[in-house]
């Protein structure tokens, strides 16, 4: 009789749901995004979708383009050590603080690629990373799928983490990309219950970009001591030898010397980098990065009125907002000048906080506490339709000025005479407008392969890790000065000075003509 009565209720309760309206009651079981038999299909298919719409949002691909000034010089180097005689030091700067240069040449080697062609394929891995590792974390936060798939097409609107010097994502293939979306990966692997496959993960994200890394191994780290008691008495070893570890790190190994502080001369050539320095932010780059704090709360309260937070999910609240922590404490640090405070970017913490917050609005909005397979799709299929506007308004934009899509030098003046370049002697060094990388779109390191006097933009902010370096560049830009002006006589005192071989400029000048393409001109400027 009482097994008759439930099954009257469970029909009757049924009965008053539409189909549409079907509410999903349980949360504990995390789904598959893409349960169907062809589910590989459809992965690949949701994936191109995602690589194509955010590249177009980011602008393109560009090979050579912005950081790239640095990351490709230390990987060529690497692949050939006789490239960069003249520049080895200030390319070193930061290539010895990671893994890169390393892992990227040993695929090079492994893999048989132009270096180009492998940066294009790891950029296409990055961002499938990426989209693999929100999907795993929306099947296990969300309820419906379309509420992942409305995710997805929110994480591909590019914008710009506020006076962080960081973008969510990128036009080039950038080791911090790699290192954020094992980041994410690493959480989604925490929130199923895998703590040492999310350890994991920010250790390999920490070979490719460290600083990022360590905002993410504080992030699981917290969280996991938060979310499970087990892991306490582990978790203090852990950090007594990461404490001692650190600590010879900080005295006599690779990071000694950088508890002393930068002095007013060191900081003064880094005058457009105020990034790194959260006290000269505007109150509206405060109010924008605090910002996520509040609207992570709130909405994380809703959750657990719902019913909906597990143990594991507190822990990644909590491990987030401990970051907070990390940058409130960091901020005096870095307003003394204390190297380690300011090479370690301790704003770019408000990335993880995006994502968060980013992760929680869409849950927000597209589900709630009563979610709806009808709500769900109706937002997500919003938020695409606003990213698939956004991206095309972007790409034309864009493809008014360059090419979309340039996976290797572009056949232009400048890339035919940085072809030519190629074929000099590898010690040769070369005199440009310090601003060539921005005003060509890649540098003479990336595109000729060759030394040059300087770069001054991303030379600047090499010098962030090295005083050396930072007062190298000074005094280069000095001694160029305005390049526009530049006249023969002072081209042969500079080459006599810095050992210089070629000026590539658009002027026209009584000097020995190298090679020409267009309207740029290589002249030799050295006697010998």
């Amino acid at each position: 009789m009482k097994r008759e009565k439930v099954e009257g209720r469970r029909e009757k309760g049924e009965g008053r749901r539409g189909t549409g309206e079907r509410r999903i009651e349980r949360h504990n079981t995390a789904f598959s995004l893409f349960p169907c038999p062809c589910s590989l299909i459809s992965c690949v298919f949701f994936l191109l979708i995602f690589i194509v719409v955010a590249t177009l949002n980011s602008g393109g691909y560009r090979y050579g383009a912005s950081d790239q000034a640095f990351y490709v010089p230390a990987v060529l180097e690497r692949l050939d050590p006789g490239l960069f005689p003249h520049d080895h030091d200030l390319i070193q700067a930061q290539a010895r603080l990671t893994f890169f240069d390393e892992t990227i040449s040993m695929l090079a080697r492994v893999i048989p690629l132009p270096l180009p062609s492998l940066f294009v394929v790891l950029y296409i891995v990055t961002l499938a990373m990426l989209a693999l590792a929100a999907a795993r974390v929306a099947s296990t936060l969300y309820r419906t799928r379309w509420a992942a798939v409305c995710l997805l097409a929110a994480l591909t609107m590019k914008h710009e983490i506020a006076r962080s010097g960081t973008n969510t994502l990128e036009w080039y293939f950038h080791p911090r990309q790699v290192a954020f979306a094992c980041g994410v990966l690493g959480l989604a692997a925490f929130l199923r219950g895998r703590t040492a496959v999310a350890a994991a993960l920010v250790c390999i994200g920490a070979l490719e970009h460290p600083t990022t890394a360590v905002w993410f191994a504080v992030w699981v780290g917290v969280a996991a001591v938060v979310a499970d008691r087990h892991l306490r008495v582990p978790a203090a070893v852990i950090c007594g030898a990461g404490a001692v570890l650190g600590g010879w790190a900080l005295m006599a190994g690779p990071l000694a010397g950088r508890l002393s502080t930068m002095d007013p001369a060191w900081v003064a050539t880094l005058p457009d980098k105020n990034y790194l320095f959260p006290l000269r932010w505007p109150m509206t780059a405060w109010l924008l990065n605090l910002g996520y704090v509040p609207v992570i709360l709130a909405i994380f309260r809703r959750r657990r009125a719902a019913g909906l937070v597990t143990p594991r999910e507190r822990g990644v609240l909590i491990g987030c907002l401990s970051l907070v922590v990390v940058f409130a404490v960091a901020v005096p640090l870095n307003a003394a000048g204390v190297q380690l405070a300011v090479q370690t970017q301790p704003a770019r913490i408000f990335w993880m906080l995006d994502f968060l917050a980013t992760v929680y609005a869409v849950w927000m909005l597209a589900e709630g506490a009563r979610p709806s397979e009808r709500r769900a799709r109706a937002v997500a299929l919003a938020v695409i339709a606003v990213t698939i506007v956004r991206s095309g308004y972007v790409a034309r934009a864009v493809s008014a000025q360059r090419e979309l899509v340039s996976i290797d030098i572009p056949d232009t003046d400048w890339g035919r005479v940085m072809r030519w370049a190629r074929g000099t002697a590898r010690d040769t060094h070369w005199l440009a407008d310090p601003a060539h990388a921005v005003k060509y779109g890649t540098s003479v390191r990336v595109a000729g392969q060759r030394d040059v006097f300087t770069e001054a933009i991303k030379d600047d902010a090499i010098g962030m890790y090295d005083r050396v370096v930072a007062m190298r560049t000074r005094d280069r830009l000095l001694a160029v000065g305005d390049f526009a002006s530049l006249t023969p006589d002072r081209a042969r005192q500079l080459a006599s000075e810095y050992d210089l071989d070629y000026l590539v400029t658009e002027a026209s000048m009584n000097l020995p003509l190298a090679f020409e393409s267009g309207r740029l001109r290589v002249y030799r400027i050295t006697d010998h």
